[in-house]
Formats: C-alpha cells, structure tokens, sequence
C-alpha cells in the first residue's frame, strides 16, 4: 500500500512512518517546509494548500496533526491553537482524498471526546460529552464529513495518552518517579485513559489495512484504570515509593483549566471496535505497558 503521513514528525508519526515500513508499505509524509526528498510532499494547512494531485495512487491518508494539548498553558491563544491545527489540517485533507480519490482518510482525534464518564464504561457508540476538549474532539471528527458524505472509508482514531519511553508524557513523569517524587493526583478516582505507544502504532496500522474498520476507533489499553491506580503502577515501575498527594486545587491552580480537563476528569473508556475486529494488544495492562516504558 502507498500511505501518506500528515503529522509525522512527532512522536506518533515518527514510530507509525517506521512502523508502516517496515510492514512493506510506501510511505510519503507532508512537510510544512520544501521537500527535501522524494518521499516528501509540500504542504501548508493554514493556507489551504496542497497539490492535490500529490495524493493520486495512494490507498491511504494518515492525519495526526494537531499541537500538544498539555505542552503549555490555556489561554485563549492557545486554546484556538489546539483547535485550529487540527481543524484546518482535516477539513483540507477531507477535500483533498476526495479530489485524488483516495479510499481512506484515518483522521486522529482524541479519547476527550467522551468528556468526564465518571465510572460509568463508554465504547465507540456513546455521545460526544461536554467540556472544551470534547468540543474540539466532536469539531475536529465533523471536519472529516466531506470525506465520508463522498464515500471515502473515513476511521476516528480516538486516542488515549501515549506511553512511551522516548517522550511525550513518560517523558515528564519517569524522572519524577525515578526521584521517589510521583504521587496521586486529586481523588485518585478519576479514570486515566493509557495506551502504549507500541500498541496505538500498531491499532493505526491496523486500521490502515482493515477495510472494514471506519467510523470511531477507541484507541485505548483493554484494562482501564484510576489515577491512583496508575501511580501505584509507576511506582512499581520505578522502584520507588510514590507516597504523595497533590489536592485536585493545587492542581489547578498550577496548570489551569487543563488539569480539570483532562488530569482531574477522564472517560472510562474501552477499545470495543479493536476487539471485535481482532486486534490484540501487545500490553494488556498498565503494568505490562510501564514495565515496558519505565523499567
């Protein structure tokens, strides 16, 4: 298969384009500066442009674009920052595979887009919930509509946060676990959706190559888990005792809106459609995925 990566210089991106390599598919990424090679394609999304006739032949777009929604603090700024590099990115791509007539468009979204389900377990087949960041789950899926209104295979990939060892949250968290340093946030209570990044790779993969998957995709561990849960397993993973606990308003007050988003409330999500489609997990728990990227 031909596949183009939109968004692949990230973490995600980076291990999906080497994963899909290595499976014998062709890759091209877009890159948002000249094409330094043959297997780059020039684009800009807050522009509108792209050579649309550079996606001809292929049998898949993958899109993960979109800035990180923790790497800084909410200001309005921001908060129409995360909107927009993701909405400008899909609605281009949406009218770009159905001009070059690419069957599939994989399009990121996020496992926010539940908002906070308490202990009550949600699949693909559950409503969008409330807050900013399911807002902006819920926008950035509608922005795949020309595609599938225009039979292309469109996939949601409503992803839960990545664990890896090589950046992204764990980035973060493993020194402050290594120091003895990690604690509970808030209650504990509130569910933290988790997914290797070994698995989210290969569910992405999967879905590239499964012509029967479309619609939403919960990218997420089969074995949900608590925040204090969570901290009991990284401190295991680390070895070092992981007695603390930060009050949910500490929280807040140190990283805003965020923290009440996304640290202090969370869907009890699960990976219904991976499952009955096949797909088994690499790291079925939150264990088996920190031994893997902690120990």
């Amino acid at each position: 298969m031909r596949v183009v990566v939109a968004g692949s210089s990230g973490l995600i991106g980076t291990a999906l384009v080497a994963s899909l390599r290595r499976a014998g598919h062709d890759v091209d990424r877009l890159v948002r500066r000249p094409a330094a090679g043959p297997d780059e394609i020039t684009w800009n999304p807050a522009e509108g442009r792209l050579d649309e006739s550079a996606l001809s032949g292929a049998d898949a777009v993958v899109n993960l674009c979109g800035v990180g929604i923790g790497d800084k603090r909410w200001t309005g700024a921001y908060k129409q920052a995360i909107r927009d590099s993701r909405i400008e990115p899909t609605e281009l791509l949406a009218r770009a595979v159905v001009a070059a007539g690419v069957p599939a468009l994989i399009n990121a979204s996020g496992i926010n887009f539940y908002g906070d389900t308490g202990d009550r377990v949600v699949d693909e087949t559950a409503p969008a919930g409330s807050g900013f960041l399911a807002e902006v789950c819920r926008d950035w899926e509608g922005a795949t509509s020309y595609a599938a209104e225009n039979g292309v295979r469109v996939v949601l990939l409503r992803s839960a946060a990545v664990l890896s060892r090589h950046g992204g949250m764990m980035g973060k968290l493993r020194p402050l676990y290594k120091l003895g340093l990690g604690g509970r946030l808030g209650s504990g209570r509130q569910y933290f959706p988790w997914i290797s990044l070994t698995d989210e790779v290969r569910a992405i993969v999967f879905a590239v190559e499964n012509t029967e998957i479309r619609g939403p995709v919960n990218l997420q561990g089969p074995a949900p888990v608590t925040n204090a849960q969570f901290n009991s397993a990284m401190g295991r993973a680390a070895r070092r005792p992981a007695p603390w606990v930060v009050p949910g308003f500490a929280i807040g007050a140190l990283i805003g809106e965020f923290a009440n988003e996304a640290i202090l409330a969370n869907p009890r999500a699960i990976p219904a459609v991976l499952e009955e489609h096949g797909f088994t997990f690499e790291h079925n728990t939150i264990g088996e995925a920190l031994a893997d990227t902690v120990g």
